[in-house]
C-alpha cells in the first residue's frame, strides 16, 4: 500500500446494528410523512361527502 494513503478501519457490528437502526428509524419517518396527509386526501377527493336525510 503507498505511503500516503491511509488505512481505513475495520467495519464493526456495532456500526452495522447502528446503520440498521438509522435505516429503520429513516423508513419510518418516511411512512409517518407520506400517510399523515392521506386521510385528508382520501376524505377530500375520494370520499363522496355524507348526505343528510330528513
Amino acid at each position: 500500500m503507498p505511503e500516503g494513503v491511509p488505512k481505513l478501519p475495520k467495519i464493526q457490528p456495532a456500526d452495522i446494528q447502528a446503520a440498521v437502526e438509522w435505516g429503520v428509524a429513516a423508513a419510518a419517518g418516511a411512512i409517518w410523512v407520506v400517510h399523515q396527509p392521506f386521510d385528508w386526501i382520501k376524505k377530500t377527493f375520494i370520499d363522496k361527502p355524507a348526505t343528510e336525510e330528513n
